[in-house]
């Protein structure tokens, strides 16, 4: 699937980017798609060009923009253990200077952005993300509930919020909701709790624990793939868009 170069304006500057296109001419459904801490690297153009390959205009912003273009630091090819540590110690200063505001600041500047691509058909988008992408995701959904028609988020921190601020976040979402935990990453009684939170919020969701996954289960480039954890995550992700988005 073809691959375009972006530039993206917002309050704070330019957010660099790339979108995947469908080979098909014409306008098809919005999807924002949120990467991991780890940013563009050829394993997340791979997710982005197979979600288009399937009918949809893919937008992937560096949100970490604010300290350059990506990648914001230095990856091996492969991210094994050793390498993970010592990249997550690097990119922590710029998770924490991620605050809620930037999040929305960035977010509506995204959903702008994509609104106005010629390829994109008008209406709702969806908003997907990866590790700390998927909180990225479920904070957009909740932040432009008429703008988000599904949110999907994969290994990401979805719950970790104190249980007021949780349910004041989950509450204002709208969109259909669908969390695929990795098993390293939440335990069933925590799976619960979260489950009970988004009941309480009167959110449409399907939220589950991926079977033998680790943290990082959707990324070929790392020690934590799971090749059925990456299948599991279309298998949920592809019918969630098809439903709120119609065909690509």
């Amino acid at each position: 699937m073809p691959i375009k170069t972006l530039s993206i304006p917002t309050a704070d500057g330019r957010a660099d980017a790339f979108a995947a296109l469908p080979d098909s001419a014409g306008q098809h459904p919005g999807v924002l798609m949120y990467g991991d801490a780890f940013g563009d690297r050829p394993v997340l153009r791979e997710l982005a060009q197979e979600l288009a390959g399937h009918g949809y205009y893919v937008l992937v912003p560096n949100f970490f923009y604010r300290s350059g273009p990506a990648p914001v630091i230095e990856l091996p090819e492969h991210i094994g253990d050793e390498a993970r540590d010592e990249a997550i110690g690097k990119l922590m200063p710029l998770i924490e200077a991620h605050t809620d505001d930037r999040i929305v600041r960035d977010a509506e500047s995204c959903l702008e952005f994509l609104s106005a691509q010629p390829e994109v058909r008008p209406g709702p988008a969806a908003v997907t993300g990866y590790c700390i992408g998927g909180l990225l995701a479920v904070r957009t959904a909740s932040a432009f509930p008429d703008r988000v028609a599904a949110v999907a988020g994969f290994h990401g921190p979805v719950g970790a919020d104190e249980p007021g601020s949780l349910h004041s976040l989950l509450s204002r979402i709208t969109a259909e909701v669908h969390l695929g935990h990795a098993e390293s990453d939440l335990t069933p009684e925590a799976l619960g709790e979260l489950n009970q939170a988004l009941d309480a919020a009167g959110v449409r969701y399907t939220s589950e624990i991926y079977p033998g996954t680790l943290h990082g289960y959707t990324m070929s480039d790392t020690d934590a793939f799971s090749p059925a954890g990456l299948q599991r995550h279309w298998d949920r992700l592809l019918p969630l868009l098809a439903r709120t988005l119609g065909d690509g």
